[in-house]
């Protein structure tokens, strides 16, 4: 303990000096040593010889009296302590402020509660401090006794002994019997004080200070242990204990009457009130502890009642209070790292509003036909297949709008992390995972995936500056990033891919092999084998078709009327050669819908010689290979010739249409002329006959040739939307357009929603080609384990299945009991636990 030494004093030197034999009169020194300080504690010492004190101390421990004048020190401090200083402590005190356990708070005012307070607290910091100054001159005098006699006996010193009896004497001993002690008085009313100072009322931190430095100066027991300071043992704990009862009802009070973003605002200015308290009244040593207490009562223990308040973390992201979102995370990072409650509060409104988006691409996907029923017959018919056409496109447009809102929604939450989260990691990857589980439960989110890149490459990107090209691809890739099942968007795009390529709709070859290279990049090279292997035919197609070509004019054929022709040879494992299956091919009326879409199509006597000419032609370069015309995947160019009208010249149109509205077109061009009968025509049946086209592209193509306005080259008997069994066509001499040029489309070409049984077949062939991968998988983990438990080899199957997809465990046992029965695997009998050997 520090001594403090009055000013005007030095310190006495210790020497030693014999007695030359006399005796000490231990009674008559002690009665000079005691009259010395009384002097000293009525402020009267400086007529006093401290040498002279210091002799009669040193005299008296020298005469092995030592333990006698400690005794009567002490006995001189208890005395003075306990009848002079401890009733002019007890004189300030007013009545209320006597009723430690608070209910002295209703007697008087707030002011008249704090200047009492503040007269009290002076008057105790007073006592303290002179008594300090007294000790200090004393502990000079007795120096001698606490260097030899406290030390021999391990007493504590004079200073430590007179620090302890200020604690009983003054703070430990009651103000009157039955009353409390001044101890529990000094704590109530800094209490109060500190009550007053978070109500914003203004208060003597200097004051309270004082009397808190004088409890860190005070200890439980004379040993001085440092964990047993008054502060810490006494005032502290009350000091905690009431600010978790205020912090707890004011938390409870302000959710029940403040919105979220000012509890949070307030909370944050309680939390640096209190570290500024503890700096400025209290000890530092407090700031840790109270600061935990405020967080545990307005934070930790409200946080979940704040974030589901009205105006809570829902209302601030619907509002875009990124400032308050900011502050809800600072105050919960402040008590968990992990932040719980705000990441399940985060996933929640993702969950929810992924799940609205959801749900109206499944209504727009359900919407029906607008058709009237109150038309009949044909009428009715024809607006039937108009409603239908339509609902398809609202379809596609709904697929459309819910990747772009799902997009929106991933920019939306990926702005809140980065703004009111700092990026923070564990939120992040919480918002991210959500996004998996909104993208992942919406059943056509593969499809609807593929149908938006589909429709950026068709048109999305025309126009667009390599940065927004860019832009595009990567907001492709981040979606593509959440699926789960990885393989069923493969085959969707597969198939959206090939029409583009075939079709020629892409808006560019080198944005698709950058998407390609993206994806590589992303999911592997497993992943985009098939769909480089697709690039790389078309390019080997087109050195086909210049060789083709070349090998023509080298036979020195030079016919003007001979048919040039392109050729895409495709491989057949390769190409998913099904997506030219139309839509109407799912609901035919069963004419023919038997005939599968490789039957032998009729050829005119032009076009089949070109035909045998390219398989000639490729036989020789590659023998043993059988090629397999896909009519239905073709297109063509042809030059049409219209009559002149009255007083014109003849009308001379480009016309590019499928390969199919080739073959129909040009039956027109054998059919007999007359000039004074009515046209020549041709029955559906006659048309099927001739040409051998599957029935179902028959009539799209018909409709697109006789009933679409712009392109009727046809004219179709009786006139209606629908084709039918009876209806006649012939040439329209009438036909006008003012283009040269006239593209001829087919009705449900283009890349649509799957209907439910397109789903169906796509799922089946699907599943299919997961069992052959879930095969594959256990093949190749058996082959380099030899052998393996049921359970590992089920963990190890998953494991490397799912980044493609998230296979299903009795499909996996399905295909393990597959392999035992081709003699693939077979089982260990006498294994503890099961288990299977490789046998291939």
């Amino acid at each position: 303990m520090a001594v403090v030494i009055p000013a005007g004093h030095s310190k006495t030197n210790i020497f030693k000096q014999g007695l030359n034999g006399a005796d000490v009169d231990f009674d008559h020194t002690w009665q000079v040593l005691e009259g010395a300080f009384k002097e000293i504690h009525t402020k009267n010492a400086s007529a006093l010889s401290f040498e002279e004190l210091y002799r009669n101390a040193y005299k008296i421990v020298l005469k092995k009296k030592g333990e006698e004048l400690y005794n009567r020190v002490a006995q001189f401090e208890e005395t003075w302590l306990g009848q002079t200083v401890r009733g002019d402590i007890v004189k300030n005190l007013s009545a209320p402020l006597m009723l430690a356990d608070g209910t002295g708070r209703a007697l008087a005012t707030q002011t008249e509660r704090r200047q009492a307070g503040e007269k009290f607290l002076k008057s105790l910091k007073g006592a303290w401090e002179d008594h300090q100054v007294c000790m200090g001159m004393l502990t000079d005098v007795l120096m001698y006794l606490d260097r030899v006699y406290c030390t021999d006996y391990r007493h504590p010193s004079i200073f430590a002994k007179s620090m302890g009896l200020f604690r009983d004497q003054i703070l430990r001993t009651p103000v009157k019997p039955g009353m409390a002690t001044l101890l529990q008085i000094l704590t109530s009313i800094i209490l109060d004080q500190i009550a007053m100072d978070r109500d914003g009322e203004a208060v003597d931190q200097f004051i309270i200070k004082s009397n808190v430095y004088m409890l860190e100066g005070l200890y439980e027991s004379d040993q001085e242990v440092e964990d047993e300071k008054l502060y810490l043992r006494s005032f502290e704990v009350d000091f905690l204990r009431s600010s978790a009862e205020f912090y707890r009802e004011e938390g409870e009070s302000l959710l029940r009457e403040s919105d979220a973003g000012t509890y949070c605002r307030h909370a944050k200015k309680r939390i640096d009130e209190e570290n500024g308290r503890c700096r400025s009244m209290l000890s530092e040593a407090t700031t840790q502890k109270i600061q935990r207490v405020v967080e545990d009562e307005l934070i930790r223990h409200k946080m979940k009642g704040l974030i589901e308040m009205d105006t809570g973390v829902a209302h601030m992201v619907e509002n875009d209070k990124f400032a308050d979102l900011n502050l809800v995370f600072d105050l919960e990072a402040r008590v968990d790292p992990k932040k719980p409650e705000l990441t399940k509060a985060m996933q929640k409104i993702i969950m929810e509003m992924g799940t609205s988006i959801n749900n109206n691409a499944i209504a727009a996907s359900q919407a029906p036909a607008q058709a009237s029923a109150a038309d009949e017959g044909d009428d009715s018919k024809e607006k039937a297949k108009a409603g239908s056409a339509k609902a398809i496109n609202q379809q596609t447009a709904a697929a459309l709008k819910w990747v772009e809102e799902i997009l929106a929604l991933k920019d939306r939450f990926d702005h809140v992390t980065k703004v009111s989260f700092t990026s923070d990691q564990m939120v992040s990857t919480s918002i991210n995972r959500s996004m998996a589980d909104v993208i992942n439960t919406f059943a056509r989110g593969s499809e609807y995936i593929s149908l938006f890149i589909d429709d950026n490459m068709k048109k999305g990107i025309k126009n667009k500056s390599e940065v927004e090209i860019d832009a595009t691809l990567d907001k492709s890739i981040t979606i593509l990033r959440y699926l789960g099942d990885k393989d069923v968007f493969e085959t969707y795009y597969k198939k959206h891919l090939c029409k583009r390529l075939l079709l020629s709709k892409s808006q560019s070859l080198d944005v698709e092999k950058q998407m390609i290279s993206r994806m590589k990049i992303e999911l592997g090279n497993s992943f985009t084998l098939k769909l480089e292997a697709m690039f790389k035919d078309m390019t080997l197609s087109e050195e086909l078709t210049n060789g083709y070509r070349n090998h023509v004019k080298n036979l020195g054929d030079v016919d003007p009327q001979r048919v040039d022709l392109g050729i895409n040879v495709l491989t057949a494992m390769t190409w998913p050669l099904e997506a030219f299956k139309g839509a109407s091919d799912q609901h035919s009326d069963g004419n023919d819908s038997s005939r599968p879409q490789s039957q032998h199509v009729i050829f005119p006597p032009s076009i089949d010689r070109v035909r045998l000419g390219f398989e000639r032609f490729y036989s020789d370069k590659h023998s043993g290979r059988k090629l397999t015309w896909q009519s239905n995947m073709g297109d063509a160019d042809l030059k049409a010739t219209f009559p002149r009208s009255k007083g014109g010249k003849p009308r001379t149109h480009d016309i590019n249409c499928s390969t199919y509205a080739m073959l129909i077109l040009l039956l027109f061009n054998d059919l007999p002329s007359d000039q004074t009968g009515p046209p020549a025509s041709l029955s559906v049946e006659e048309i099927q006959a001739r040409t051998n086209i599957p029935w179902n592209d028959l009539k799209r193509n018909l409709q697109s040739l006789a009933v679409a306005p712009k392109t009727r080259f046809l004219v179709k008997e009786p006139m209606s939307r629908d084709i039918k069994a009876g209806d006649v066509f012939s040439y329209n001499e009438g036909f006008k357009s003012e283009f040269i040029k006239i593209k001829v489309g087919v009705v449900s070409a283009g890349n649509k929603v799957e209907g439910d049984r397109e789903r169906k077949e796509t799922e089946k062939r699907n599943n299919d080609s997961r069992g052959f991968a879930v095969e594959a998988a256990v093949v190749r983990i058996m082959k380099q384990r030899k052998e393996l438990p049921h359970a590992q080899l089920l963990t190890e199957t998953l494991t490397q299945l799912s980044a493609q997809f998230k296979p299903d465990v009795g499909m996996i046992k399905k295909r393990i009991e597959s392999l035992i029965e081709r003699e693939y695997l077979e089982r260990l009998d006498d294994a503890p636990v099961p288990a299977y050997r490789y046998l291939a």
